[in-house]
C-alpha cells in the first residue's frame, strides 16, 4: 500500500507555564504514565492458536447462519473466519495510525501543558497499538493486511486536515474512540485466539483514557460557542458519526476466499436483512447497545445531543432516550 499524503495547516503553540492548570487532565497524564505496557514483553506471543485455527467466533461473520454459510465447507469457514478477522484488525490498525498522527498534531495545537503532556502519552499509546496489531496480523493471520476503507479514510482525512483542536478532538476522542472501545470489547468477547484476547484487553485499558481527554477538554468549548459555532460543532459530530457507523463491508476478505460477485451480493442482502431484524449474535447486540449508549451519553454530557442532532442520529439507527 502506497503512503497517503494529507495536507494540513495549524498553529503550533509553545507554552511557558508548566505547572498544573487542569488537575483532572494532569491526573489523566499520571494514569497514562503508570499504565504503560510493552507489546514485545507483555503479550505471550508463543501461546498456541485455537486448534481449528479460528481467530474469532464465527458469529462475528456477517453471513453466519445464512444459506450461503451453510453451503461452505468447514475449511472454507475457517479460512473466511481468519480473513474477516484480518480485515477487521486491519481497519483498527489503520485507525490507530490515524489516531497517532492526529494526537501528534494535538501536542502542537493545544495550549496548556497538562493537555500537551497527556497528548504526548496518547501518541505513545497509539504507536504501541499500531505495533501490536501489525505484529498480530503478521504472525497469527498470515500477514494478510487489507487497505483502509473509504469511510475511515474520509474521517481521518478530515481530522488530520482540520486546524482546530476541538474539531480534531470531536472526530477522534469523542466519536472514533467510542467506536473503538465498543469494538475492542466485542473482540475480547468473541476472540478464539487467546493472544488476540490479550491484545484487545491491553488496548482497551488505554482507549478509555483517550475518551477521557475529550470529556475533559470539550465542555468549555461547547458551552462557550456562539449559535453558528455550535451548529458547526453539531454538523462535524454528525459527519464523524455517520462515517464511523456506515460503509464498512469486508469485500476484500470475501474476494480472497473466492466468493463470486453474486455470492457477495447475497452476503450484503443477508447483512441488511439481519440489521433490519436486529438479528445479531448476543455479543454483537451488546456492541451496538454499548456503543450507542456511550455515544449518546457523552453527547448529552457535552450539550451536543440537540434537536438538530437527534433526528440525524435516529436516521443512522442510533437508539435515543425519550428525554
Amino acid at each position: 500500500m502506497e503512503p497517503r499524503a494529507i495536507r494540513s495547516s495549524f498553529t503550533t503553540t509553545f507554552t511557558f507555564d508548566y505547572g498544573v492548570t487542569e488537575a483532572d487532565m494532569r491526573r489523566l497524564y499520571e494514569n497514562a504514565k503508570r499504565d504503560q505496557w510493552n507489546a514485545a514483553r507483555d503479550i505471550a506471543w508463543s501461546t498456541p492458536q485455537a486448534d481449528d485455527g479460528r481467530a474469532i467466533a464465527d458469529e462475528l461473520i456477517d453471513i453466519y447462519g445464512s444459506p450461503l454459510w451453510q453451503r461452505l465447507s468447514e475449511a472454507e469457514r475457517v479460512e473466511l473466519n481468519r480473513r474477516i478477522a484480518a480485515w477487521r484488525l486491519s481497519v483498527l490498525m489503520h485507525g490507530e495510525q490515524g489516531a497517532l498522527l492526529a494526537c501528534s498534531q494535538l501536542v502542537d495545537i493545544v495550549q496548556d501543558a497538562d493537555a500537551k503532556f497527556f497528548q504526548a502519552t496518547q501518541v505513545v499509546d497509539e504507536a504501541r497499538h499500531n505495533e501490536v496489531l501489525d505484529r498480530y496480523i503478521t504472525e497469527r493471520l498470515d500477514n494478510r493486511k487489507y487497505p483502509i476503507p473509504a469511510n475511515a479514510r474520509d474521517v481521518f482525512d478530515s481530522i488530520l486536515g482540520e486546524s482546530r483542536w476541538y474539531l480534531k478532538t470531536i472526530g477522534l476522542q469523542l466519536v472514533a474512540e467510542t467506536f473503538a472501545v465498543a469494538l475492542f470489547k466485542m473482540m475480547v468477547e468473541s476472540a478464539r485466539d487467546p493472544v488476540l484476547e490479550a491484545v484487545c484487553r491491553r488496548i482497551l485499558q488505554d482507549e478509555s483514557r483517550h475518551m477521557g481527554f475529550g470529556m475533559l477538554a470539550l465542555p468549555a468549548v461547547v458551552h462557550g460557542a456562539s449559535p453558528s459555532e455550535r451548529r458547526e460543532l453539531e454538523d462535524y459530530t454528525c459527519f464523524a458519526v455517520e462515517k464511523t457507523l456506515t460503509g464498512f463491508f469486508p469485500l476484500e476478505a470475501y474476494e480472497d476466499v473466492g466468493f463470486s460477485r453474486a455470492q457477495i451480493e447475497e452476503a450484503k442482502c443477508y447483512r441488511r436483512s439481519a440489521a433490519a431484524r436486529n438479528d445479531y449474535a448476543p455479543f454483537r447486540k451488546l456492541f451496538k447497545r454499548d456503543m450507542h449508549a456511550s455515544m449518546v451519553a457523552n453527547l448529552a454530557r457535552l450539550g451536543l445531543l440537540t434537536e438538530r442532532v437527534r433526528p440525524r442520529l435516529e436516521t443512522l439507527g442510533v437508539t435515543l432516550p425519550t428525554n
